[in-house]
């Protein structure tokens, strides 16, 4: 178990989405919004196919605004939030109760915004408890490109995994006799470039 966790291995049983505050109001202010939403579209989409359970949650909806309609889905659990840590009391205890009397929760993996505040601060919340968390780097934005760049080595330097939307779900399929392969390929091949593909960048 000790090597699993060190590798960042991840099985569909133990595993949750976290998508966090991609709102309309972010829209015009987050670099390289589209991307985001793109990346998020596809792993919502592939959640429902690999049985994964979703939570999402929206910043202070009031003023804010709702989840963009691009990600509306039946699948998914939403909770509202002022705390930029997605993990309030109300999120921690759906984590621990969502796969009822299954394995429990022990990956999950986050996407959203901003990068190197609620993503963040959300991803050590989960890691001091014990969890192995995935951060999806096409997945994932801020305002400024510098924000979203220091937040994803601070989340390195911390210990979560980074990878992208893409190469997480198909570690989660492990094979091409996944028995709906076919279903999650047709989803990979409408994944849109991400934006970052064209900029000159670490991350």
């Amino acid at each position: 178990l000790f090597m699993l966790r060190q590798v960042g291995k991840i099985r569909s049983e133990t595993t949750l989405f976290l998508c966090c505050d991609i709102q309309e109001r972010f829209r015009d202010i987050i670099h390289f919004f589209p991307s985001v939403v793109n990346a998020a579209s596809f792993l919502i989409k592939s959640s429902a196919i690999l049985n994964i359970p979703v939570v999402v949650t929206e910043q202070y909806p009031q003023a804010l605004g709702h989840t963009v309609q691009e990600l509306a889905s039946p699948n998914v659990k939403v909770f509202s939030k002022k705390c930029f840590s997605m993990l309030t009391p109300e999120v921690d205890e759906h984590v621990k109760s969502s796969r009822g009397t299954q394995e429990p929760i022990k990956s999950v993996v986050i996407f959203g915004i901003e990068a190197h505040v609620c993503v963040l601060q959300t991803s050590l919340d989960l890691i001091e408890q014990g969890y192995d968390v995935h951060v999806i780097a096409d997945g994932v934005s801020s305002r400024r490109p510098t924000d979203r760049l220091y937040g994803l080595e601070r989340l390195k330097q911390s210990g979560a995994f980074l990878t992208t939307a893409e190469s997480l779900v198909f570690q989660l399929m492990r094979s091409a006799d996944y028995p709906r392969f076919r279903e999650i390929s047709a989803l990979a091949k409408q994944l849109q470039p991400s934006q970052w593909d064209t900029v000159l960048s670490k991350y």
